[in-house]
């Protein structure tokens, strides 16, 4: 320690001073989407965050009972510009099982101000679907 100050490898970097200060107060590092699920009498309704993404950049799936939502932004290279650091992420996804009788027409999705809203029915037909992706409104 330095002048009060932790480095890493020898090194001094401002912004590990800045990452060890401010990290437990402002950022909570997740891997997944985070996803509030609630419940009402005959549905799921799933409210997924995707802040940053446009609707046609996120695609929604079924396949053997998992609803896969995944998102992949296109790189923009700039010229000139080194990044220090990248914590914006350019694409994610997370599945959620829903059951093998769930049929893709049967889930409704809708996207608005960063977040992704499905609703998908407690109980389906007894018809199974092999893939197909979901429209989003």
């Amino acid at each position: 320690m330095k002048n009060g100050l932790q480095t890493r490898n020898n090194n001094y970097d401002l912004f590990d001073v800045f990452d060890d200060f401010f990290k437990p107060m402002f950022f909570e590092e997740t891997k997944e989407l985070r996803t509030d699920i609630k419940e009402t009498e005959n549905d799921y309704e799933l409210e997924i965050e995707l802040p940053g993404f446009g609707k046609n950049e996120i695609k929604v799936s079924l396949e053997n009972g998992y609803l896969t939502v995944s998102a992949e932004k296109q790189k923009k290279e700039e010229e000139g510009k080194k990044y220090l650091r990248r914590e914006i992420r350019e694409q994610t996804s997370r599945s959620y099982y829903v059951g093998s009788e769930i049929t893709r027409e049967q889930i409704k999705a809708k996207y608005d101000n960063g977040i992704l809203m499905l609703t998908v029915p407690k109980q389906g037909p007894e018809k199974k679907e092999e893939s197909a992706f979901i429209d989003i409104e």
